[in-house]
């Protein structure tokens, strides 16, 4: 499952990130690692962009990165 496919309010860890290069980086300097549980707070009126909870702060990210992203619902 990936993180775009959860809904609002909905959680899931995070098990891969499917990036290579600055893209990649750019999500692990964001905190976006393995193992980082990740909460959907809410999607703009057209799903893009999402907000996100992780690791005690909302961080904002595109529709198209958290394609990207593989989670594990919880």
């Amino acid at each position: 499952m990936r993180l775009s496919d959860l809904k609002i309010n909905e959680s899931g860890v995070v098990l891969k990130i499917s990036s290579i290069g600055s893209l990649r980086r750019r999500l692990l300097d964001m905190g976006i690692t393995n193992n980082t549980e990740i909460k959907i707070i809410k999607r703009a009126p057209l799903g893009d962009p999402i907000e996100i909870f992780l690791r005690g702060y909302e961080l904002i990210v595109r529709e198209e990165d958290a394609k990207l992203i593989e989670v594990k619902k919880i």
